[in-house]
């Protein structure tokens, strides 16, 4: 239905050729911002009434007192389906240490929450199938477990978190016991918000989308993206970083340079670096973590990205 309405307002309304570059643009743009919209709206719904059963108060509670490796992997787990984003970065971070939480686990949870981002898994499984779907969710567990587990591990790491963290005292809070009533309305509201806060974003993102669809020459892509490219990955990633946008505004993009023929290794990895070491996300995490910190994390993210990449690239 939405495919004959682009076909439709592309060809017919706008009289436009088919087959031509300004075309394609325009009709993957059309498509793909009406199936977007709509399958955002639907998985946001859901996913918030999901997510009420989860407060982050809840998952501190979980995390508190477990071992490293073990927390690390429930940590990663519990960060897909947890309302966490970037910009709550620092109450998170402090309310789970002061619970107890070692430091290695509350960041292999800060990494897995906003990487693996559920409503971009829907997306995705939706645009690409399961297979891809499923890739995604595992490597970026992968990536979430053995990065914390790895900066836990590093010789007196707490003495590279802020000192005023260890020194704040959130408080318990208590939880509301919320009905079907409360949770419906709650995830109206949160749709409502979150639709407003990303709408730019993913709009871009199909513009680019609809750009790299219509006029980026599979030669092009191929010659700089492509698996000859031994160097495509790292520069991926290296673009990557000074981008701002969440997981669902990069899903047009990468859906558009895997038409093009880019390999998914090199997808995943752009994918990833966007939502896990862009550089508004590292200024957000400047103010709970040292500079040495800080730089040690960004630098273990994307070897491990850039690692997922090429073992993707490698395989499929």
């Amino acid at each position: 239905m939405i495919k004959i309405f682009a076909d439709w307002l592309t060809y017919s309304a706008f009289n436009m050729a088919a087959g031509t570059h300004l075309a394609d643009a325009v009709n993957f743009f059309v498509y793909d911002t009406i199936k977007i919209i709509l399958m955002l709206t639907v998985i946001i719904y859901i996913v918030s009434i999901i997510r009420s059963f989860f407060p982050p108060e809840k998952v501190k509670n979980v995390l508190a007192g477990k071992t490293e490796f073990t927390g690390n992997i429930l940590a990663s787990m519990l960060g897909i389906v947890t309302p966490f984003c970037s910009c709550s970065a620092v109450p998170v971070f402090i309310g789970f240490l002061e619970a107890g939480v070692p430091l290695g686990v509350t960041l292999s949870f800060l990494i897995a929450s906003p990487m693996i981002n559920e409503v971009a898994l829907v997306l995705l499984w939706g645009l690409f199938g399961a297979k891809i779907a499923l890739i995604y969710i595992g490597t970026g567990m992968v990536v979430a477990i053995t990065a914390g587990f790895i900066l836990g591990k590093i010789p007196a790491v707490e003495k590279m978190v802020e000192d005023y963290v260890w020194e704040i005292r959130m408080g318990e809070v208590i939880l509301p016991e919320l009905t079907w009533k409360d949770r419906f309305e709650q995830a109206s509201d949160h749709t409502k918000d979150i639709l407003k806060r990303v709408i730019l974003y993913v709009i871009l993102g199909i513009g680019v989308g609809a750009v790299i669809h219509g006029y980026a020459p599979i030669d092009f892509v191929a010659k700089y993206a492509g698996r000859d490219n031994p160097l495509a990955v790292p520069l991926a990633v290296l673009i990557a970083i000074p981008l701002y946008s969440n997981a669902a505004g990069t899903i047009p993009i990468v859906q558009a340079l895997m038409g093009k023929g880019m390999p998914l290794g090199t997808v995943l990895a752009f994918m990833m670096a966007v939502t896990a070491i862009s550089f508004p996300e590292m200024v957000i995490l400047r103010k709970v973590l040292k500079v040495k910190l800080l730089v040690i994390f960004a630098a273990i993210m994307t070897v491990a990205i850039i690692m997922v990449g090429y073992l993707f690239n490698a395989i499929i």
